[in-house]
């Protein structure tokens, strides 16, 4: 199959994020058998999805990992002009949800199958397909965790998000959280009788404020934009009407970490304002939503000058987005991100990626493959 052919089946399985993945898992790896791959499915312990990890060549020889995910986000919002889960071809854009982020890249790795698979492989190439990116990297843990009895340590990962296959070596760690402070309701004429939640939570929106200030003040990291790690409140919800003592609120944090800071640790004078707030009769509750380390791979890498030559591009020292990649090295792989289209189509209605974008991605995977016979 061609790699639009293959985008075109990839699209119309929706596989959105949070949900069971089955019929994508099933298809491809279908197609993997299909052509001699060796494919294990590893099934999550949310029962219902799984990841999906395959190997072609030698499986006692160090080899690549080409990583990406499954999933992608909802595709609810206004503005497609066409159905978002089919593939529509127009004046080489390939639209769908989907297309750039990323299944563009899956369908690139899986039209090179054929070709790789013919090649005599000394080192191996390993197929690494994630569930729940978009949730904040929840999948590809777990399939990290089982490498060790999959392959022998790969020499590194390439991670295929849209980066318009310019290898890009760094990008930021991320971690997020959700409090829920819990109050008393009643009547706004007696305040005295109740406990405001919205009021209570305040505090740790000043919290976050202040820390988000404090960091912008170094330390820093230039290759990045900001060069800072940073934190924001992302949403805020409580109340029922003006009348009313408003007896929940809710607010979810966010920080995005330069690399040698681990992003969890810059929510915990958040948290531990929240708790606080126990003392004064609220109930609280923080629950982490996702995190995820930042990457840095040197300038001077193998896996950076490998795919200097595979691109033809030298690689770009950083991004602002997270991805797979710093998981795969905080587990001693060394990663690189690498993958067709454009982040700024991603997310978006009417997303596309280019038919050149397409076919650049797969001759990039079988350059690999010969690099590797």
């Amino acid at each position: 199959m061609q790699a639009i052919e293959i985008l075109e089946r990839l699209v119309g399985l929706p596989s959105v994020v949070g949900t069971p993945n089955g019929e994508i898992v099933a298809w491809i790896r279908h197609y993997l058998q299909s052509h001699g791959a060796v494919v294990t499915e590893l099934p999550g312990p949310e029962g219902d999805r799984s990841n999906l990890f395959a190997t072609i060549g030698p499986k006692e020889t160090p080899g690549y990992i080409l990583s990406g995910h499954m999933d992608v986000v909802p595709a609810a919002e206004s503005g497609w002009t066409s159905d978002p889960f089919r593939l529509r071809a127009e004046t080489g854009r390939l639209y769908g949800r989907g297309a750039t982020d990323m299944k563009g890249f899956l369908a690139a790795v899986l039209a090179a199958v054929p070709a790789l698979v013919a090649m005599p492989l000394r080192q191996s190439i390993h197929l690494a397909f994630s569930y729940d990116e978009e949730a904040g990297c929840r999948g590809v843990p777990h399939m990290i965790a089982r490498l060790p009895e999959l392959c022998v340590a790969p020499l590194g990962a390439i991670i295929g998000e849209p980066s318009g296959m310019r290898a890009i070596r760094a990008h930021k760690g991320k971690a997020a959280a959700r409090l829920t402070v819990r109050g008393r309701s009643g009547h706004s004429s007696r305040p005295d009788q109740g406990l405001n939640a919205i009021h209570a939570i305040t505090d740790v929106l000043a919290c976050a404020r202040a820390e988000a200030e404090q960091l912008a003040s170094g330390p820093f990291e230039h290759v990045f934009e900001p060069p800072y790690s940073s934190l924001q409140v992302g949403t805020l919800k409580g109340g029922q009407a003006v009348n009313i003592i408003p007896d929940s609120c809710e607010a979810e944090f966010e920080a995005r970490a330069i690399s040698g800071v681990d992003p969890a640790t810059l929510l915990t004078p958040l948290r531990t304002s929240a708790e606080a707030l126990s003392q004064f009769g609220f109930q609280v509750e923080w629950r982490e939503l996702s995190a995820y380390p930042a990457l840095s791979l040197a300038a001077d890498a193998p896996l950076a000058a490998l795919l200097g030559e595979l691109t033809g591009i030298e690689p770009l020292a950083a991004v602002s987005y997270g991805t797979e990649a710093g998981l795969f090295q905080r587990a001693g792989i060394d990663a690189i991100i690498c993958g067709p289209g454009d982040i700024g189509r991603a997310h978006k209605p009417d997303e596309f990626i280019l038919t050149g974008e397409l076919l650049a991605c797969q001759a990039m995977v079988e350059a690999l493959g010969r690099r590797c016979a």
